[in-house]
């Protein structure tokens, strides 16, 4: 039999997400902090790990508050070497490379500000993310006042298209 849930991730408004799956938890939880603190200078983050021996949930971070949401969030999922980093004064873009070349880390499901959600099935053996829900649908195309608007906020924040 298996079980499917889904999993609301909490976060204060304005904290991104970054959910992911790795190995040998012991290790990465403490590497992947160090890698975010010396990838953008001014983070502030929390990150947790799951540990499927000894079924345990490890964090650590630079912010006390985030490093109890992420391993609030993590232990809701469950599922073995599932990390979750929250973070603020960085976007995902600033830290997936970093975070996605750490050779225990498999894969990446997802990096938001959005409301997140994870869908996660049950066996008898344990629990397995299947995938992320990010935001809401989208149920338009944007205008062409719409695509101008975007494009100003880019380069307000640092990335100029043109």
């Amino acid at each position: 039999m298996v079980r499917i849930e889904v999993i609301d991730i909490e976060k204060p408004e304005g904290v991104e997400v970054i959910i992911g799956q790795g190995n040998f938890s012991i290790f990465t939880v403490d590497d992947l902090a160090r890698a975010l603190l010396t990838t953008v200078p001014g983070i502030k983050f929390g990150i947790a790990m799951n540990e499927a021996k000894p079924q345990l949930t490890r964090y650590t971070g630079n912010d006390p508050e985030l490093e109890k949401l992420a391993a609030k969030n993590a232990l809701k999922i469950g599922a073995g070497h599932v990390f979750v980093i929250l973070m603020k004064n960085a976007y995902p873009i600033n830290v997936l490379n970093t975070i996605k070349n750490h050779p225990a880390v498999a894969m990446v499901y997802g990096a938001s500000e959005n409301p997140f959600q994870v869908i996660v099935a049950e066996t008898e053996l344990g629990r397995a993310v299947l995938g992320v829900v990010d935001g809401k649908a989208a149920n338009k195309i944007e205008t062409e006042e719409q695509k101008k608007e975007r494009r100003e906020l880019v380069e307000k924040i640092g990335y100029k298209i043109d």
